[in-house]
């Protein structure tokens, strides 16, 4: 949804954006491209793997420091990644780093004039098995956007009871086999993402083909908000996004999940109604049957947009 997300952020010359989920790094090639002359670019991503590839992906295609800067931190951290990154404008080469959460209290000291975040998981992360993300190729059930922080898939399986994992797979995936699920998967230890696959279909042998596999990728789903901790790290962000636009400027944030869509909409509406948004989305924005064709995983995208009052 390039085109979309463009028409949504608006971004012009001599702006300042922030991308808070870089992932590959596309959608913040194309803001970059029209920020310029004179804008610049702070892109935040949690994956220590993926960010640095991401980072050299961009210098590469000619934006140096002086326009584009890397932070590692997990979008929840908007406000210190802001006041982190200002002063290295003026340190060409340096890649800051910081650790998802910031505080409530962070003082914003430069405000963006365009932030987007494209939410849930990247490209990169699904094709790789290693990541655990995939249901597709088998690997070991991680599913941390941060594999250096917090316990992979396995180890939050392996300690839920059967009561919180049906509760987690009707909040995280809408799954309307949440207790058949629950009680065969609780509790149990599951090494690999297709020991885990064979334990769902194994749980629920009735279904046919298409519905076994839907029901495969909204457990991995609630696994995987569940053990990023992404909705607490939604709410922080949407908490925080009005203090951290300029007046103007402008938000976009692409969901894949109802769950996510349902707090961006709640978020935007509280903001027009308090007079933080002079405009917001009263639709979602979708994918062109053309883009759900040629990219079946842009599908269940919905993006909502918002403008600083």
């Amino acid at each position: 949804m390039v085109a979309e997300i463009l028409a949504a952020l608006s971004p012009k010359p001599g702006e300042l954006a922030v991308d808070c989920t870089l992932g590959y790094g596309g959608h913040a090639r194309e803001i970059l491209a029209r920020l310029q002359p004179g804008g610049r670019l702070l892109g935040l991503d949690a994956d220590p793997m993926e960010l640095p590839k991401t980072e050299a992906r961009l210098r590469a295609a000619g934006f140096g420091p002086d326009v584009f800067i890397a932070v590692r931190s997990n979008f929840a951290g908007l406000p210190q990644a802001l006041v982190t990154g200002a002063p290295l404008w003026s340190q060409p080469g340096q890649n800051a780093e910081h650790a998802a959460g910031a505080s409530d209290t962070t003082a914003v000291q430069t405000g963006a004039d365009c932030i987007l975040a494209d939410l849930g998981v990247s490209s990169m992360q699904l094709d790789d098995p290693s990541r655990g993300f995939s249901v597709k190729f088998d690997g070991p059930l991680d599913m941390r956007m941060n594999p250096q922080r917090g316990a992979p898939a396995s180890a939050f399986l392996q300690k839920s009871s059967p009561a919180a994992l049906e509760e987690l797979l009707r909040l995280n995936a809408d799954e309307p086999h949440a207790r058949t699920l629950a009680a065969e998967l609780a509790g149990k230890t599951f090494a690999t993402t297709k020991a885990l696959t064979t334990a769902i279909h194994t749980a629920l042998p009735r279904l046919g083909k298409d519905d076994a596999g839907l029901t495969v990728r909204r457990v991995f789903q609630a696994l995987r908000i569940a053990v990023n901790d992404e909705f607490s790290a939604l709410d922080t962000l949407l908490r925080h996004l009005p203090t951290c636009l300029n007046p103007g400027g402008r938000v976009a944030i692409l969901t894949f999940h109802s769950g996510e869509d349902r707090r961006v909409k709640k978020a935007f509406e509280a903001g027009l109604r308090n007079g933080l948004y002079a405009d917001i989305a009263h639709d979602v924005v979708r994918p062109s049957p053309e883009e759900r064709h040629d990219n079946p995983r842009s599908t269940p995208a919905k993006l909502r947009w918002a403008r600083r009052a």
